[in-house]
Parts: C-alpha cells; sequence; structure tokens
C-alpha cells in the first residue's frame, strides 16, 4: 500500500478522546436527535500522558487490531496506525459498535495527518454511523477547521444530513460558542462552499442559521450566503 512521501504528523495534541460521547451511548439535546452526540457545558479537560502510558495502551490491544486502530486514530499514534495499515489496509475501514470508523475518531480529536493518512488507505471519507454522522459532522461538531478542510478536499457530502436531520452547517453553528476562534473559522469554510445548501432544515425544522441565532456569537457570518439585493432599477 502506497501513502504520500510528504507525510507529517502534526505536533503531538494533549489526548482528550475518552472524554467525547459517542454515536447510540451519547445523549443529544434536540427533539430529533436522541443518540447523537451532546454538548457539553464545560471546557475539555485537557490530559496529558507520557509515551510509557501510550506503549501500554498499545499493548494492552495488540491482540485486537480493530481496537488498536481506533484507539490509535483517536489519540494521534500515527506510526502505530501506518504500520497496522501496512500489514491489513482493511483496517482503514473498520468501525465500532456505533459505526465510528478511525477517520471519524482521528477527524473529532483534530488529528490531521491521521487522517490524511486514513484517506490515502482508502477510509470512506462519508462513512455513516448509526446515527448517520459522518466524519465531517464530527469534525464540524468540534470545530475542528484542518480536518474539516482535508475532508473536503477529499469529497466530503457537504449537505449530508444526520437521522435527526442535521448537516455539517448545522452543527457548527449550533456549538460556535463552544471552540472560540476556531468555531467561526469552520462556520466561514462552510459557507463559502459553492454547492452548500445553507436553507436545509433539521429533524426540528429548524435551519443552520436559525440555531446560530440561538446559540452563538457567529451569526453575522450567515451574511455570506443570504440573497443579494438587486439594486438595479427595472427596465
Amino acid at each position: 500500500m502506497d501513502f504520500p512521501e510528504d507525510f507529517n504528523q502534526l505536533e503531538l495534541l494533549n489526548t482528550h478522546g475518552h472524554l467525547i460521547p459517542r454515536g447510540a451511548s451519547s445523549l443529544w439535546t434536540g427533539d430529533e436527535d436522541q443518540g447523537e452526540e451532546v454538548e457539553e457545558d464545560e471546557e475539555e479537560e485537557e490530559v496529558e500522558h507520557n509515551e510509557e502510558w501510550y506503549l501500554q495502551k498499545e499493548e494492552s490491544f495488540k491482540d485486537d487490531p480493530v481496537k488498536l486502530i481506533l484507539w490509535a486514530a483517536e489519540n494521534n499514534r500515527l506510526s502505530t496506525l501506518l504500520r497496522l495499515l501496512s500489514s491489513d489496509a482493511s483496517l482503514a475501514r473498520c468501525c465500532d459498535e456505533d459505526g465510528y470508523t478511525p477517520l471519524h475518531r482521528a477527524a473529532y480529536s483534530s488529528h490531521v495527518g491521521v487522517a490524511s493518512a486514513l484517506l490515502a488507505a482508502g477510509c470512506k471519507v462519508n462513512a455513516r454511523t448509526v446515527d448517520s454522522w459522518t466524519p465531517l459532522h464530527s469534525a464540524c461538531r468540534w470545530s475542528r477547521v484542518a480536518v474539516v478542510s482535508l475532508l473536503l478536499q477529499n469529497g466530503a457530502d457537504l449537505n449530508a444530513q444526520t437521522n435527526g436531520g442535521l448537516t455539517a452547517l448545522h452543527l457548527a453553528a449550533s456549538h460556535s460558542s463552544a471552540s472560540k476562534s476556531d468555531s467561526a473559522h469552520t462556520l466561514e469554510l462552510l459557507l463559502s462552499q459553492r454547492h452548500l445548501k445553507a436553507g436545509l432544515l433539521s429533524g426540528s425544522g429548524e435551519t443552520a442559521s436559525e440555531m446560530a441565532r440561538c446559540s452563538g456569537p457567529h451569526h453575522f457570518l450567515f451574511e455570506i450566503v443570504e440573497d443579494c439585493n438587486n439594486v438595479l432599477p427595472k427596465c
């Protein structure tokens, strides 16, 4: 299996993946998205581990390559992930019991190098969880703007909707107060996409703009997609 020669692992980020609710085990506060990911009011707790801790975790998963690659994707263990893929490329398309692939986990954890490797290995960019979340949904939920850009460049379905009707734009808009500057950048990126359908309704009948108006400081960004007024006189 061939990988691009220019892979560069991003600087190791603090591990927080075990704090993120996933799949059917999570609770969504919206009417139509029970079982989808939940917004946490508190800032994500930063947890630091030394290399010995990571090696011990890898050793505990050595007999289960699916669990190991899912864990490696979530924890930015690029060398471990590449080693697994070199021996079995099909691992790029595995998933957990909730349908989350390694790419989903890399997406919500903001690991661009890992996500790039998975896409090169054949991981489906529009893979769906049991709640119909794609990796783009996961990245936008947590305002992972660099991963959002990567996924869009690799054919992510910009207008895909979850079981509750949420698009990536809904998720970026409804959680825009959680990630400060990155949330604005994520919204700007999505709103600048040519094929965006900004008027899609969630299961509760709301547009992303309406969600943004209620939940965050970045509603003004939706002016990007508002119809321009025709100021020219009619003939």
